[in-house]
């Protein structure tokens, strides 16, 4: 079968999300056991990592019954993933940057994904990104509620602004130069996970409220007001 056949295109987005969910829900289970969770916990929590996003997205879209329930490949995935991490934990936990990379790539299949089928249902520019924005970080999100934490994506992570930004480019390219729907996909993915990987690289994030770069344009505006007193 061609690489360009419509089929093998299908195949391979087919299993870009069934690696995805597999990566969240590493992360998830890694969680699980970080908090040392039993058993039951750790799959949980790999199945809220894992199908979380893509549950909430459809709900809010109305695209059910949701996609985890109409195949068992992604309940089964997760499942399974969880019994790998909670039997090998502290091998997991040694590959700790080997995991925030196969997470970036997840964040941008699953934003992919999710402004695709934004898209596909007909949604405006802004439900296209919240489709895509909640696909790849919903899941997250639910976990760290469940954790008893603050969601990293609304401290200090360059991380959901990655997909919002993929979010984004896949607007404008629907709009001024629409594409094949498998390459719409994969630029989205490489684009979402290279500014995921340079965030990591770089340790880049956004201003934090008290932190130093508040605190300096805090200054910048006083010294404006007082200048123009003068």
């Amino acid at each position: 079968m061609s690489f360009s056949a419509p089929q093998m295109q299908t195949f391979l987005i087919y299993l870009f999300d069934i690696v995805g969910t597999v990566i969240f829900a590493i992360t998830g289970g890694v969680r699980g056991v970080r908090l040392k969770l039993d058993f039951l916990g750790v799959i949980v929590f790999a199945c809220t990592v894992g199908v979380g996003g893509g549950m909430i997205r459809d709900c809010l879209i109305g695209s059910v019954p949701v996609a985890a329930l109409k195949s068992e490949s992604y309940l089964l995935s997760c499942i399974l993933t969880g019994l790998i991490v909670f039997f090998s934990a502290p091998l997991i936990r040694k590959a700790g940057n080997i995991i925030r990379i196969c997470d970036a790539f997840g964040l941008g299949v699953f934003t992919a994904i999710g402004a695709a089928k934004g898209a596909e249902l007909g949604l405006s520019f802004i439900g296209i990104i919240l489709s895509g924005v909640i696909t790849a970080v919903g899941g997250g999100v639910i976990r760290d509620v469940m954790s008893g934490r603050i969601p990293v994506i609304l401290t200090t992570d360059f991380y959901a602004t990655a997909s919002l930004l993929g979010a984004i480019l896949y607007c404008i390219l629907i709009k001024l130069c629409p594409v094949h729907f498998f390459w719409m996909f994969l630029i989205i993915m490489i684009f979402v996970t290279g500014i995921r990987l340079l965030a990591i690289r770089y340790k880049l994030h956004l201003p934090v409220s008290g932190g130093k770069t508040s605190s300096y344009l805090r200054k910048k505006i006083r010294k404006g007001f007082r200048h123009k007193r003068k």
